[in-house]
């Protein structure tokens, strides 16, 4: 018994129905997969961004990969998650997708080198600097579309 269903029924002395044991069963399953594939979603993000710094990487890809790894580790998002349905689009989608551009960009000895590399830190990279330019970025940005707004319709 899973133990959403466990702590839900509880208190109400009723037993699982087969339909709810399965339920929560598979729930559990599923839950369990999509955790193990965030785990190595960024274990790769970490990979992409050890590859970005490595001189064997060509300079396109070192582009896109510190762009891809940036907006993956960063705490802002293209669409925030606060938006029903779209704020996760980012996260599901678009980030995977930036990260198998890369994947098919840089050399697999590459990969296989950052990836256990990646596996033995196992923590993401922190960079105070890093952190401070994206801010930037997005600073810079939102004034600059706000401002030619303002232009644009005062």
């Amino acid at each position: 018994m899973c133990r959403f269903a466990s702590g839900l029924f509880a208190g109400l002395g009723a037993t699982l129905t087969p339909c709810q044991r399965i339920w929560c069963g598979a729930g559990a399953t599923m839950l369990r997969d999509l955790r193990n594939w965030a785990r190595g979603l960024r274990r790769e993000v970490h990979a992409i961004y050890l590859a970005a710094r490595r001189p064997d990487v060509p300079w396109y890809a070192k582009i896109l990969a510190i762009g891809v790894a940036g907006y993956a580790l960063s705490p802002l998002d293209l669409i925030p998650d606060f938006i029903p349905v779209l704020g996760l689009v980012d996260d599901l989608i678009l980030v995977p997708l930036g990260i198998w551009l890369v994947l098919s960009l840089i050399p697999e000895a590459v990969m296989v080198e950052c990836r256990a590399r990646a596996s033995e830190m196992e923590q993401r990279p922190r960079s105070r600097a890093a952190a401070i330019t994206i801010a930037a970025i997005w600073i810079v940005g939102a004034a600059s579309l706000g401002l030619a707004g303002f232009i644009h319709w005062r």
